[in-house]
């Protein structure tokens, strides 16, 4: 499975310990870094053991190929030219059944990586939109292990691998190793930390093999902006000057022209999260919200090469 893991040199009462913290990150391999009025990037380790079938044996020609890992992933679509569609959404939020449902029509209209958020009281890197949104799936009774069934049950029917975003409290009181195998069970294929410790590193490096970067295109919290950052041009250019890993950015990515300008710029994927995460959980109902997400999402995946 992958891990992702960011850094940020704020530090946070409400941390497990006293230890700096780098703020919004992946956990395993890379950590991202900071700079201040400057775009940051954060590093998204990816590996996944994929299934073999028993001999003499063959998987129900209904089913969707095994999704492989999110390095595996990118690689496919970097090898064909283009650009990787990333979509977010904050799972039970309006409810854990039309999370699923979500999921099944985000990969059904061609996302390449999916990130799903898990609910959380204090979603300290997200904006104002992601906030509301973890508010009312804890309301609705989303726990960790509900998300967990959840997908046990989704992530066989996808092509495309997902990929849980958490923050750390929910996971050191799982338990890391107990949070991963979980995980792992639930065809989970990366893990996203925005606010891991410094010192908890270790502990999830081991998970990953491979890497692969996300660009944030902004410093600061979620949240759909009216402009992309001019910055992530030339921060773009700086950074494959050092690695041939796969680059995709987040952060304030909202309409078809934003993500048709960053894939211009070069970069392998777009993440879009606030923008996503309102089409379903500011609709009046579960049906019109799946209506919206598919005609917004279809809007943005058509918008890129």
């Amino acid at each position: 499975m992958a891990l992702a893991l960011r850094a940020s040199t704020s530090t946070s009462s409400s941390a497990p310990s006293s230890t700096q913290r780098r703020r919004r990150g992946a956990a395993t391999v890379a950590v991202y870094s900071q700079t201040p009025r400057r775009p940051v990037f954060r590093a998204l380790a990816a590996t996944a053991t994929v299934a073999t079938p028993t001999p003499g044996r063959h998987p129900p020609l209904a089913l969707p190929p095994t999704p492989t890992s999110v390095a595996d992933a990118m690689s496919r679509v970097r090898a064909k030219g283009k650009t990787a569609f990333i979509p977010y959404i904050t799972a039970g939020d309006p409810d854990l059944a039309t999370t699923a449902d979500a999921l099944r029509l985000l990969d059904g209209l061609g996302a390449d990586v999916i990130e799903l958020g898990m609910p959380f009281s204090d979603p300290s890197a997200d904006g104002a939109v992601i906030q509301a949104s973890a508010a009312r799936a804890l309301a609705a009774g989303a726990t960790t292990d509900a998300v967990m069934a959840m997908l046990k049950e989704v992530t066989p029917e996808l092509s495309c691998p997902v990929v849980i975003f958490s923050y750390f409290n929910p996971i050191v009181r799982r338990g890391t190793a107990s949070f991963a195998t979980a995980a792992k069970e639930a065809g989970v294929k990366g893990l996203i930390i925005p606010d891991l410790p410094y010192d908890a590193i270790r502990a999830f490096r081991k998970e990953a093999i491979k890497n692969i970067l996300e660009l944030v295109s902004v410093v600061g919290v979620t949240g759909a902006r009216a402009t992309v950052n001019p910055l992530v041009e030339d921060l773009l250019k700086e950074i494959r000057q050092v690695t041939n890993k796969a680059v995709a950015v987040g952060f304030g990515i909202s309409t078809p022209e934003h993500v048709s300008k960053i894939a211009e710029w070069g970069a392998d994927g777009v993440i879009i999260g606030s923008a996503m995460v309102k089409q379903l959980g500011e609709a009046a109902s579960a049906r019109e919200g799946l209506k919206r997400l598919e005609v917004y999402a279809r809007s943005l995946k058509d918008a890129l090469p």
